[in-house]
């Protein structure tokens, strides 16, 4: 789904890019109620999980592969507007250092895979999260039949741009049955990539996990014929691990998955690649600007073996990734302390 330089004009770039900075100063103001000291540093692991689980294209039909989006997983661990930074600087780091997603394009990639995969994902969610039973498998079902319905939704946005500023002339309607049709499929992945991975949150810390909070039914009892909520229990419920520990075991995954099992993805085009090639939308394709970088196209110059070169690339996006995103939200946690601090509170 990464759009590379050329696939859509300046004007439409420039209106994109405008969008997309509107809703990453939104999202700024709104992370910073979303994070506090817990799920700060969770956040910029998620950044980095994305960037790592993005590198593993898994085939979805004849000679095409696809992979995860991330803003469903991201807005449901931690907040929708926490969800679009997240994504965002993904995007960033991969368009700037692998040369992968169009820098003058970078206002329709935000757009279309970090701001519509999370206000679609997050506003199917909830609405799930609304009529099934308040318990914590709910959270895993919604977080799967979000996923799905957010990659489609991107392919509809990414089509809308380009009807709106496409360079080359294509017919719109195969654009769009052939991106949907694809995405569908790559969906299914994304759901189900969302779907363990948020379970596997829940059950260790659930307390960490935005799209889950609250969903704790109060024990009812009933008094003189009438049914009246129990106290709250005093004491909140023993997480199974610390947050350093999950911490640490999230990072130690992405650095494995980048770094190791990255080597054995589909080395197929993803669905936008192969839908660009076979409509003729990738005719004035642009050279990426950043394609003489050390690490584009996700290996290391001068490294002549494959696997390293690309493992070593990996690890390298996972760490600039997890160290930019921590950085960009313990500094927006900080702000919310001094918001919130005695001196600017007027008492």
């Amino acid at each position: 789904m990464h759009v590379p330089d050329g696939f859509i004009d300046a004007p439409t770039s420039a209106v994109t890019g405008v969008v997309a900075a509107g809703a990453l100063a939104v999202s700024l103001r709104g992370a910073r109620r979303e994070l506090d000291e817990r799920t700060a540093p969770l956040a910029g692991l998620v950044a980095a999980f994305i960037f790592a689980v993005q590198m593993l294209n898994f085939p979805v039909a004849a000679g095409t592969s696809g992979h995860l989006l991330g803003g469903a997983l991201a807005a449901i661990l931690v907040g929708p507007c926490t969800a679009v930074l997240c994504v965002s600087v993904v995007l960033l780091m991969q368009g700037v250092l692998f040369a992968d997603g169009g820098l003058t394009a970078l206002g329709v990639n935000i757009t279309d895979m970090a701001i519509v995969t999370t206000v679609v994902s997050y506003a199917v969610f909830r609405g799930l999260l609304a009529v099934l039973p308040r318990k914590r498998r709910s959270v895993s079902v919604a977080s799967f039949v979000a996923a799905l319905v957010s990659v489609p939704a991107a392919a509809v946005a990414f089509t809308l741009i380009y009807a709106v500023g496409g360079t080359t002339d294509v017919s719109i309607g195969k654009v769009a049955t052939a991106m949907i049709g694809v995405h569908v499929l790559i969906g299914i992945g994304e759901a189900v990539i969302t779907a363990l991975t948020v379970g596997a949150v829940i059950a260790v810390r659930p307390d960490l996990v935005h799209g889950a909070r609250g969903l704790r039914q109060r024990l009812r009892l009933r008094v003189n014929g009438a049914l009246v909520d129990a106290p709250a229990p005093t004491a909140p419920v023993a997480a199974r691990t610390s947050r350093r520990t999950l911490w640490v075991t999230g990072l130690v995954t992405s650095l494995v998955l980048a770094g190791f099992v990255s080597f054995y993805a589909s080395a197929n085009p993803d669905g936008l690649e192969k839908v660009a090639h076979d409509k003729g939308i990738d005719k004035k394709e642009e050279k990426h600007a950043a394609s003489g970088s050390p690490l584009a196209d996700y290996g290391v110059k001068d490294v002549s073996d494959a696997r390293l070169s690309g493992g070593l690339a990996g690890v390298i996006g996972v760490g600039v990734t997890v160290v930019a995103g921590s950085a960009v939200f313990w500094a927006l946690r900080r702000r919310r302390s001094d918001d919130v601090s005695p001196v600017n509170t007027g008492v």
